[in-house]
C-alpha cells in the first residue's frame, strides 16, 4: 500500500503542478497587460516591468494554490476511475479514508507552501513592490516637472510651468482640471513648490486664482487666493501598482496591531484582525478543495457514463466554500470580535469532503458486490 500512496502522491503532485503553472501563466498575463500600459507608457524600461511583475507573482500564485489541488485532484481521480485502478483497489478491501492518505497528504504539502507564502513572501514581496512603487511615482512626478511644454500627467489634467529657478520655485504656473464631466477647475499661480508629504508630492501655490466653470450653466465663479495646496499625487497613484498597506506587515504585527500603524494605514484594528487570521485559514482551502474533489468523484463509483456529475458536484460545493470565505471576510472586517469566522470556510470546506468519503463508504452496493 505505501507504494500505491507514492504513485497516488506522484499523480496528484503532477497534475497540481500542470494545473498551477496554467492559472498562475493566466493570472499574471492579465495583470502583465495593465502593468505594461501603465509601465512602459510613462517611459519605463522593461527591466522595472519585468521586475512588477516578478514581485507580483508570490500573491498570485498564492491565490491559484488552492484551485489548482482541487483541479488536480479532480483529474487524478477521475483517471484512476476510468482506468478502474481505483475499482481494483477497493477490490483488495481498500476503504474509502485508507485511499485518502495520500490526498491528505497532498493537501497538506499545498497547504504548507502556501503558508510560507502567505506568512513570508507575499508581505515581502508587497512591501519591496510598494517601496519601488513611491520610487517610480516620484520619478514620474520629476519628470512632469518641465518648464515650458504643456503636459497630460492624468486624463483630464493640463499642466504648464513657465520657468524653473534653480531653488526649484515653479513661476508663472498653469493647472486645468477637467476630470468631472459636469465642470473645468483652472488654477493659475505666480509661485509654486513642490514638496513631499506621507501621502505622496503636493503642489502649493502662492498669489493665484482658481476658476470654476459649470457646463450646465456655463457659469464661471472665480477666487482669489495666498496659497493653495493641490494633492498631485493622487493623480500618479493610479500610474503605478499601489500594493495594500496592511499586507506588508507581518503576521505578528497584524495579530496585535499597534495605534501607530492603525492611523498611518487608516485601517481599523477589525481590518488588520481579519488579514492576519486569513492568512491562516487561507492555506487551508488547499485541504479542503482536495478533499472535496476526492470525495466527490469516489462518491459515485465506476460508470460507464463518466463522472460528469460528480465533478459539477464538486465545483458547486468549491464555490459554496469561497462564497462562505467572501462573506466571513467582510464580517471579520466590519467587528473585530469576530476573527474566528475567518476559519468558517476552510472548516465547512473539510467537513464537507469527510462527509462525501464517509457516504462513499456506506453507498448502496451492486447486486453481487462484496464488502471489502
Amino acid at each position: 500500500m505505501p507504494r500505491f500512496d507514492r504513485y497516488m502522491l506522484s499523480q496528484l503532485t503532477i497534475l497540481f503542478s500542470f494545473f498551477a503553472l496554467v492559472l498562475v501563466s493566466i493570472y499574471w498575463l492579465n495583470q502583465a497587460v495593465k502593468l505594461f500600459e501603465q509601465l512602459i507608457g510613462d517611459g519605463q524600461s522593461a527591466l522595472v516591468f519585468l521586475e512588477f511583475t516578478a514581485l507580483g507573482l508570490p500573491n498570485i500564485i498564492r491565490l491559484v494554490l488552492p484551485l489548482a489541488a482541487f483541479a488536480g485532484t479532480i483529474q487524478v481521480m477521475n483517471r484512476l476511475t476510468n482506468e478502474s485502478e481505483l475499482v481494483v483497489m477497493q477490490a483488495v478491501g481498500c476503504g474509502p479514508w485508507r485511499l485518502a492518505r495520500p490526498v491528505l497528504v497532498f493537501g497538506a504539502i499545498v497547504a504548507l507552501i502556501a503558508s510560507v507564502l502567505t506568512h513570508a513572501l507575499v508581505p515581502a514581496s508587497q512591501a519591496q513592490l510598494s517601496e519601488r512603487s513611491n520610487e517610480i511615482s516620484r520619478d514620474i512626478t520629476a519628470r512632469f516637472m518641465s518648464e515650458g511644454q504643456f503636459l497630460h500627467p492624468a486624463p483630464g489634467i493640463t499642466f504648464y510651468i513657465r520657468e524653473i529657478t534653480p531653488a526649484g520655485e515653479l513661476r508663472d504656473m498653469f493647472l486645468s482640471d477637467a476630470r468631472r464631466e459636469d465642470r473645468r477647475t483652472t488654477y493659475t499661480a505666480k509661485r509654486a513648490l513642490l514638496v513631499e508629504s506621507e501621502t505622496g508630492p503636493k503642489l502649493v501655490m502662492f498669489d493665484g486664482m482658481a476658476q470654476v466653470l459649470i457646463h450646465e450653466t456655463r457659469r464661471l465663479s472665480t477666487a482669489g487666493f495666498d496659497d493653495f495646496t493641490y494633492d498631485i499625487g493622487a493623480l500618479l497613484a493610479a500610474r503605478v501598482p499601489q500594493p495594500q498597506r496592511l499586507r506588508v506587515q507581518s503576521t505578528l504585527t497584524l495579530l496585535d496591531p499597534p495605534h501607530a500603524l492603525l492611523r498611518a494605514t487608516g485601517a481599523t484594528r477589525a481590518e488588520a484582525l481579519q488579514e492576519a487570521h486569513a492568512r491562516f485559514s487561507a492555506p487551508l482551502l488547499a485541504v479542503a478543495g482536495a478533499l472535496i474533489g476526492y470525495g466527490a468523484l469516489l462518491l459515485g463509483g465506476f460508470s460507464r457514463f463518466g463522472v460528469g456529475r460528480q465533478i459539477a458536484l464538486a465545483v458547486v460545493l468549491l464555490i459554496g466554500v469561497h462564497l462562505v470565505d467572501n462573506s466571513a471576510a467582510d464580517m471579520a472586517r466590519r467587528d473585530a470580535s469576530l476573527w474566528m469566522v475567518s476559519y468558517l470556510a476552510p472548516g465547512l470546506g473539510i467537513a464537507m469532503g469527510a462527509l462525501l468519503i464517509t457516504l462513499s463508504g456506506r453507498r448502496r452496493r451492486l447486486p453481487g458486490e462484496t464488502r471489502a
